[in-house]
């Protein structure tokens, strides 16, 4: 990943996004660019139309945060992309390595009182995931719920491989498996903008890219969104369709990791599948997945 091919790649796919009319702009005649034009874009941000070049171009070191915000709002950026932007520009400013950073070898455990937390949510799946999408830990619930994702994985458990890379079980435990996917890349595409440098990220969006042509074409798209809360439909091979609210937090004390827990309606067909999700996985005698080799050294980042 190239940290200037991206904001470049970024910056020109959000300006052929707004059209003048969204932009309050008369739109004339003889337009060759499907959105706005630099100098348009240059106008709006209270720039030259040479500097908005040059961020163009891919060069956002040294650039202020109200320029950042002037452009963010050309652009009409919603605050995922801003954000995006902003992380993208924060990271031109660091100094790059010359070429992508190795994690340790030493393997991430769950600290004691993190797993007691997982396993003391018990109406929900719940789990532990870095930028990357690997399941670093989960609830006894949580390692139920993912059962199709562990079948195939080899090693640590990875979200983005099961779904591109699996689309046989992915498609049947995603009912909506564009907008899965969707959302999957743009979690990528996030991180990518906040530790480009990360050679585990650099080798799984490689590894994807060859292997399958829709990720590489949504990676193509440069699409950001925020997934913190919302609603998600499953289809879970034992216990049948599920409806299921989710909730994400970032973990103060473990940087660059975050925590997801599921739930479902109370009273509703999901809660009671939930219920029997639970009563398969004791019979199971889940302890956990012993076969989960977690992210080496996950919080080795910077955070913006």
């Amino acid at each position: 990943m190239d940290i200037r091919q991206d904001v470049k790649e970024f910056l020109t796919s959000r300006r052929a996004r707004v059209t003048p009319a969204d932009a309050g702009l008369p739109a004339g005649s003889n337009r060759r660019v499907p959105g706005l034009r630099r100098s348009e874009v240059a106008m709006l941000a209270d720039m030259s139309v040479e500097y908005y070049a040059r961020l163009e171009r891919g060069n956002l070191a040294g650039v202020s945060d109200p320029v950042l915000e002037s452009l963010a709002r050309a652009l009409q950026l919603d605050e995922a992309e801003r954000s995006h932007l902003f992380d993208l520009a924060h990271t031109a400013n660091r100094a790059a390595p010359t070429r992508p950073r190795r994690r340790g070898t030493a393997r991430w455990v769950a600290r004691p009182a993190l797993q007691a937390a997982l396993d003391a949510v018990t109406a929900g799946p719940a789990f532990v995931r870095n930028g990357r999408m690997d399941i670093l830990a989960a609830n006894r619930l949580g390692w139920a719920f993912y059962d199709d994702v562990l079948t195939g994985a080899t090693g640590t458990p990875n979200l983005a491989r099961f779904t591109f890379l699996d689309t046989e079980h992915a498609e049947r435990f995603y009912p909506d498996w564009n907008l899965a996917a969707d959302i999957v890349v743009a979690i990528l595409r996030i991180e990518a903008g906040r530790d480009p440098h990360d050679k585990g990220l650099h080798d799984l969006v490689g590894e994807l890219s060859t292997r399958s042509t829709e990720f590489r074409t949504r990676w193509g798209a440069h699409d950001v969104r925020h997934h913190g809360s919302g609603t998600k439909g499953f289809h879970h091979a034992v216990v049948g369709d599920l409806e299921l609210a989710y909730e994400g937090m970032e973990l103060t004390a473990e940087p660059g990791l975050s925590l997801t827990i599921y739930t479902a309606q109370a009273g509703s067909a999901s809660e009671e599948r939930l219920r029997l999700l639970a009563s398969w996985a004791a019979s199971q005698g889940w302890p956990g997945h012993p076969a989960v080799v977690p992210d080496p050294d996950p919080v080795e980042r910077t955070t913006p």
